[in-house]
């Protein structure tokens, strides 16, 4: 498949796909024209990409992440390592997230007992 018709599969520019294979997480093989060629599996590996852009990894640990994804065999010691690299940052935001829920309860009964 063509960029374009990547593009319109996915919603994503034409202009991004290019950005991601220039930052190595979505590959295509090159024709003698010089177009583009993406294999059947591009389209689901640009939605990966963009949920993992939407929660906020960069793109240089989407290019360590992907490798492993279904297949921690492959490289298990790189692999186990940005999977303990990616719980250790879910803990955080997991910690951070506690905290907010606990700054709004306690605003919320500020409010509650001073502005009722």
């Amino acid at each position: 498949m063509r960029i374009g018709e990547l593009s319109r599969a996915t919603g994503v520019s034409t202009r991004s796909l290019r950005y991601y294979e220039q930052q190595g997480i979505l590959t295509s093989e090159r024709r003698d024209n010089g177009y583009r060629d993406y294999g059947p599996e591009a389209p689901e590996v640009v939605f990966r990409i963009r949920a993992l852009l939407a929660i906020g990894l960069p793109t240089d640990r989407i290019r360590d992440i992907l490798p492993c994804e279904g297949a921690a065999g492959r490289q298990p010691e790189a692999c186990s390592t940005l999977l303990a690299n990616i719980r250790g940052i879910r803990d955080s935001v997991s910690a951070q997230a506690a905290e907010l829920s606990r700054t709004s309860d306690a605003l919320t009964h500020y409010l509650s007992e001073n502005f009722a």
